[in-house]
């Protein structure tokens, strides 16, 4: 098991150097590294084995059109390729939402794999009529948890990530 904690700002090389291993140098790493700087509701695990860094989980604020609601979307979420099918990103996953809930979070989106994400509680986020902001996104991959079903609109709305995520879909 590893060792979850929040990131601290020494982390951010390490950070950075799951981010570009686990996404194949992909634009993942960039958006950790401008959201860290932008964002100052910018919520960060790291997963430590042996002092060193092996996984990282970044939650950040969301919005819902027409009603003011916030909660928190969950991305990018990474692990070293090495430490990959050990239950790293599990741990990082549980630890992120349990730390969410009990903070008072009405909800969490992630736009993910829809094989691996429904074990911690997410569901379509279509069920309960929430849309994503970029139409390309396959139903079955935007998917929510909800903490507090009152908050949101029963009519349904889209859910907007910050802007910096328009430069990595």
């Amino acid at each position: 098991m590893a060792e979850i904690r929040k990131e601290e700002p020494g982390d951010q090389d390490s950070v950075r150097s799951v981010n570009m291993a686990a996404f194949d140098n992909g634009p993942e790493a960039a958006l950790v590294d401008k959201l860290r700087g932008s964002c100052e509701d910018y919520l960060a695990f790291v997963a430590v084995e042996d002092g060193i860094v092996v996984g990282h989980i970044l939650f950040t604020p969301v919005t819902v059109d027409g009603c003011g609601v916030i909660g928190m979307g969950l991305a990018p979420m990474a692990v070293l390729p090495a430490y990959q099918q050990k239950g790293i990103g599990s741990q990082l996953v549980h630890h992120g939402l349990a730390h969410l809930h009990s903070s008072g979070c009405p909800f969490v989106i992630v736009l993910g794999h829809p094989e691996y994400y429904p074990r911690f509680g997410f569901e379509p986020a279509s069920k309960y009529r929430l849309s994503s902001q970029w139409e390309s996104v396959p139903d079955e991959a935007f998917m929510v948890v909800i903490y507090d079903k009152g908050v949101l609109p029963g009519a349904g709305s889209v859910v907007r990530y910050r802007d910096e995520f328009n430069d990595a879909i």
